[in-house]
């Protein structure tokens, strides 16, 4: 353990860096994708040796829709998984808004109705990904490390906006995660009666 630690102090263990590509997506930075990707076109699906991310994975979890529209549009695989087995749609599902978000949502909500407005737009963006993402082929069921699929992750979160994208996509609402849960059980557990009525009409 002291010869580990040792080692870590002067620098000899190191992670894996993350790819410049996946780093760029990452960080919205559209243009910085962009160049890479006209540099070398097998960027396109490269996978992060550290979490196995893709671009379009890093660009998912950010909710950057503009480069995910670009990489789409190239071409990119929505059902690659990373080393949790999670594809690009379960990101997408599982995004929340932000602190900054919240901050910003709670400050201008006495201002003409803003905050509500700005709020508005960030469930609209994300309902906008995930259309993508399907359009694009995303196997909505397709379950992760823990047997979750896009649907329990959205029950989760209550994104009650991507739920019926989900299920219009035929997502199957009776797969159980290692749990035992299905996505009508996590709804109940967490008393979400909106979403629990959205599962048991399709169901």
């Amino acid at each position: 353990i002291h010869r580990i630690l040792k080692d870590l102090s002067v620098g000899r263990i190191r992670y894996p860096p993350i790819l410049p590509i996946c780093q760029a997506a990452y960080n919205n930075d559209f243009n910085e994708v962009q160049i890479l990707l006209e540099r070398n076109s097998n960027y396109l699906n490269i996978q992060d040796s550290f979490g196995g991310d893709t671009p379009l994975i890093c660009a998912c979890k950010q909710g950057s829709n503009r480069i995910v529209s670009y990489l789409l549009k190239r071409n990119a695989d929505v059902n690659l998984r990373n080393k949790k087995d999670r594809t690009c749609l379960h990101y997408a599902v599982r995004k929340r808004f932000t602190f900054l978000d919240y901050v910003l949502i709670i400050i201008l909500m006495p201002v003409m109705l803003i905050g509500y407005l700005l709020m508005i737009s960030k469930t609209k963006q994300n309902e906008n990904l995930v259309k993508m993402l399907l359009r694009a082929g995303a196997d909505v069921n397709a379950t992760d490390f823990s047997g979750s699929t896009a649907l329990h992750y959205a029950c989760e979160m209550k994104n009650q906006a991507v739920i019926p994208l989900l299920l219009e996509a035929h997502a199957d609402t009776s797969v159980k995660n290692q749990n035992g849960e299905t996505p009508l059980d996590i709804a109940r557990r967490l008393q979400f009666h909106n979403i629990e009525s959205m599962l048991m009409k399709t169901s």
